[in-house]
C-alpha cells in the first residue's frame, strides 16, 4: 500500500511542483524576489496539496480539520527549511536561487510524505467506509 500510495504521491507532487517552480520563476523574473516568490507558491501548493494528498493520495476519511492543521504545521517546518536554505545559499553563499529553489522542491516532498503518511493522515479509523481503508 505504501508504495502505491507514494506513487500517487510523487505524481501529484510531481506535477503541482513543477508548474509552482514555473510560476516561481515567471514570478522572480518579472514581479519580486525569490523569497517573496518562493512564499505566494509554497502556500499555494499547501493548500492545493492538501486537498490533492488527502482525496487522492492517502484517501483519508479521518478528521479533515486536525488533517489540515497538522498539515499546515508540516509545511510550516518545510517553509522554514526552504526559507533558511535560500536565505543561507543564496543570500550568503552566493549559489543562483533557480538552482537552491530546485533542489528544496526535490528534497523536501521525499521528508513531507513520509509526515503525511505517518502523522497528517495515518491509517483511518475504523468508522470510515471499507474501501478507503483498504485503499491500495
Amino acid at each position: 500500500m505504501i508504495r502505491k500510495q507514494f506513487i500517487r504521491y510523487a505524481a501529484i507532487g510531481l506535477l503541482l511542483n513543477a508548474l509552482l517552480y514555473c510560476v516561481y520563476l515567471l514570478l522572480t523574473h518579472t514581479f519580486m524576489p525569490s523569497r517573496l516568490a518562493m512564499t505566494f507558491t509554497y502556500s499555494s501548493g499547501v493548500l492545493i496539496g492538501f486537498l490533492l494528498n488527502r482525496k487522492i493520495t492517502f484517501r483519508y476519511c479521518g478528521n479533515n480539520a486536525g488533517a489540515l492543521r497538522r498539515y499546515v504545521a508540516s509545511y510550516g517546518f518545510g517553509y522554514i527549511i526552504n526559507f533558511a536554505g535560500l536565505w543561507l545559499l543564496v543570500e550568503k553563499a552566493g549559489i543562483a536561487h533557480e538552482i537552491v529553489q530546485g533542489g528544496m522542491t526535490v528534497g523536501l516532498p521525499i521528508m513531507l510524505f513520509v509526515i503525511q503518511k505517518y502523522w497528517v493522515f495515518p491509517a483511518a479509523p475504523a468508522h470510515c467506509p471499507s474501501h478507503a481503508r483498504l485503499a491500495p
